[in-house]
């Protein structure tokens, strides 16, 4: 089959597989090909077993691989056929050197450039679909222009703003797409062809074109933004618990303003995820760099508010479950950082299993999709953990229940039975109020959510 043209993504992690298959299935007249250097991770994609879960991606994958989509190990053959590579390789927060807890660790950024540039035989289109600190195009473009000769290459930014558990929704219907150049001839004939592909199924009224510092900026600020509103429905979170006030009602009355909206008041144990807490103390570092401290501090306190809100809730536990959980079982439910992912990155459940584990409870790990990522990241606990899929049996014996991410299965268990399983007086602990508590206090649970007055027997 003759293509339009070629298009590579180096990077097969939660970005790049499904926007590039996306992309494929919406333009068959473009080769995508999807590489990284992890054979497993490859192979994987290229099964029935997809390295990531994300509801409908294995109907979209199915749509368009083998026919236009496909996945490799042969980077360096995939960068020398390619007209258009998108570069979403890691961006980790750096844990050595300057900027260490803060900065973004680009040593991987920067080699894969390298190989680019080693591998260039004609003019070539990037794109930066990593988060990355601004500015980064400008050296981007210094590593793959150093070189003497003729070849080209023009360096985009198009960050992505995908919510896992809702990738491939946000992908076809997204809010907006948005393509930052250099606004010189070679830059903005660049753009057009990248607005070209995504105009195959995204309104053009939604794909926002800039120069290239603020779509690199803008995602770092989008998800700044986003964390704030979480840490702050967050604050007043344990304001309600001291005062008997709800902090749903209280969510709702300010979310039908419409200077505020509704969106992301909702109360819980704390964000997680690969990207909030890694932007913004990007953006702290960033703004430290420059000499503004002020907007540095304000930023990181979004950060330790969160880590305020997890530890609160291992307090609350240990505090009303007679000022000790040692050798007491406890089931955690749900390990992912959100419902229908099996992402565990930067979860609340890791700091919260945690603390419980430093007080010496017993912890039951359970979830439907993350069980193989919680043991990674527990994978240094020897004593005092288990893993057990099933709910029911995770609460089996225990003295309490501590839901610590959305899925929906949680809201349909049948709690009298689980009661009549557990040790007494039992306790739940809702940390993304989503049971009914007056039903939970009714069948004898002590019931303790958050932003919201305690239910208890005693």
């Amino acid at each position: 089959m003759i293509y339009k043209k070629n298009i590579l993504c180096i990077g097969a992690g939660y970005v790049g597989g499904p926007t590039m298959a996306m992309i494929a299935a919406k333009c068959p007249q473009y080769k995508v090909t999807v590489v990284d250097i992890n054979d497993k991770r490859i192979n994987d994609w290229n099964s029935d077993n997809l390295p990531i879960y994300e509801p409908g991606l294995d109907v979209l994958i199915k749509t368009a691989r083998g026919r236009n989509l496909f996945f490799s190990t042969e980077i360096e053959k995939g960068i020398k056929e390619a007209d258009i590579i998108f570069v979403s390789v890691n961006t980790p927060t750096k844990n050595f050197g300057q900027g260490a807890g803060m900065a973004a660790d680009l040593q991987y950024w920067e080699k894969t450039a390298r190989q680019i540039l080693s591998n260039s035989d004609k003019d070539k289109i990037i794109v930066e679909k990593s988060t990355l600190p601004v500015r980064t195009a400008k050296a981007m473009e210094r590593i793959l222009n150093s070189a003497s000769g003729t070849i080209k290459f023009e360096v985009l930014s198009n960050p992505e703003f995908l919510a896992e558990g809702t990738a491939v929704k946000d992908l076809e219907n997204p809010d907006r797409v948005l393509i930052g150049s250099r606004e010189t001839e070679a830059g903005l004939k660049a753009r057009n062809e990248l607005v070209d592909i995504y105009a195959n199924w995204v309104p053009r009224e939604k794909i926002i074109e800039s120069n290239v510092w603020s779509a690199e900026l803008s995602k770092l600020t989008a998800n700044a933004f986003l964390a704030q509103r979480v840490s702050s429905i967050n604050s007043l979170s344990s304001l309600c618990e001291a005062t008997e006030a709800d902090i749903e009602e209280v969510a709702y009355a300010i979310g039908t303003d419409s200077r505020i909206g509704n969106k992301f008041l909702k109360s819980s144990v704390g964000f997680g995820g690969s990207c909030f807490k890694k932007d913004i103390l990007n953006l702290v570092y960033i703004c430290q760099s420059y000499g503004l401290n002020e907007v540095a501090d304000y930023w990181e306190s979004v950060v330790r508010l969160n880590e305020w809100q997890e530890k609160r809730f291992v307090l609350n536990m240990l505090s009303n479950m007679f000022n000790t959980v040692a050798g007491k079982k406890i089931a955690v439910l749900g390990f992912a950082f959100k419902a229908d992912t099996g992402d565990t990155r930067e979860s609340p459940a890791i700091y919260i299993t945690m603390g419980l584990l430093e007080e010496r409870a017993l912890v039951n790990v359970s979830d439907p999709k993350a069980l193989v990522n919680a043991r990674v990241d527990l994978k240094d606990i020897k004593d005092g953990i288990d893993f057990i899929e099933d709910p029911y049996k995770a609460a089996e014996g225990a003295h309490a229940i501590a839901v610590l991410t959305e899925w929906d299965i949680y809201t349909k268990l049948d709690y009298k039975q689980i009661f009549d399983s557990m040790v007494k007086p039992a306790f739940i602990f809702d940390g993304r109020n989503i049971l009914n508590h007056k039903a939970l206090f009714d069948m004898g649970f002590n019931v303790f959510a958050i932003g919201k007055a305690p239910l208890k027997h005693f």
